[in-house]
């Protein structure tokens, strides 16, 4: 909330609430890994223990929730989390969207449909997963009931603007997210990307932050080593980073001091608010 005085009267304004939440910051193993003694799957440090990616981006009374991948239900309940109004999906990897049936706790709560937005490829892969979810006329109560939303361009949430950005992943489409709210920091969420197209590099410059994968420091054929994250981040101008989808080859500990000002790894329960300025020095 914020105070303005104008022509002498005092006059109280509410400022929307706009934040990030890192519902899960690991790659599609989690951290830390089955069967592994490594000093990061062994450390008792919270921010080595990493559920699959996925994020709740908040403005005002609206909240999104992008990919729902097999660590949902934990995710929520950590959170506190009652109610979502749409999905972003970013691609139909398993470790995004296999938690889908997890939504039906989100439809309990509403009357209308849950609105998914994906590209058509994703939403093909989502209805052979889960065909039940989307017979026609399915509405029966307690199952995910889901209003299939196919992205062809920015779209709005109230006063949000939600851009997609392709990227390139493997061989699936896949695609990033730009949010932008007036009177707010923009926000960019790349969570698998190996490249980025010219087009999508334009719609990221000078974004005030910038999530993005950082899978280890090695390279990877199909996700960006911490070094590419990096050259990411300075090449779009990002004024803050933020590093996400962390395998146990990135010692979080012993790599923190070594990134550029304004990066910084996140963890799991991290949340950016996205009201104030710029936090990393």
């Amino acid at each position: 909330m914020s105070c303005i005085v104008d022509a002498g009267v005092f006059m109280v304004a509410h400022v929307t609430d706009v934040s990030l939440t890192f519902l899960g910051t690991g790659t599609s193993v989690g951290v830390p890994v089955i069967g592994c003694d490594c000093v990061v799957c062994t450390s008792d440090r919270p921010q080595d223990k990493r559920f699959r990616s996925s994020v709740l981006f908040r403005a005002g009374d609206q909240t999104l929730l992008v990919d729902s991948g097999p660590d949902l239900r934990m995710q929520a309940l950590r959170e506190g989390l009652r109610k979502i109004d749409a999905v972003l999906y970013t691609h139909a990897h398993l470790d995004h969207v296999v938690g889908f049936d997890e939504l039906r706790a989100f439809c309990w709560r509403r009357q209308d449909p849950l609105p998914l937005h994906a590209t058509p490829s994703c939403l093909q892969t989502l209805q052979k997963m889960f065909g039940w979810a989307f017979f026609p006329k399915q509405e029966i109560a307690g199952y995910v009931r889901p209003d299939p939303k196919v992205i062809a361009g920015p779209f709005f949430y109230a006063g949000l603007k939600v851009t997609p950005v392709p990227v390139e992943h493997a061989t699936v489409e896949t695609i990033g997210y730009l949010f932008e709210y007036p009177g707010a920091r923009s926000l960019a969420y790349l969570p698998d990307v190996k490249r980025i197209p010219p087009a999508s590099v334009e719609l990221l410059m000078d974004v005030d932050v910038l999530v993005v994968d950082a899978l280890r420091v090695a390279d990877h054929p199909t996700h960006f080593s911490l070094s590419e994250a990096l050259a990411t981040a300075a090449g779009v101008r990002a004024k803050e980073t933020w590093l996400t989808h962390l395998s146990h080859e990135n010692n979080e500990e012993s790599l923190a001091n070594s990134l550029p000002d304004g990066v910084r790894f996140a963890w799991d329960g991290l949340r950016i608010s996205l009201n104030h300025a710029p936090s990393l020095a």
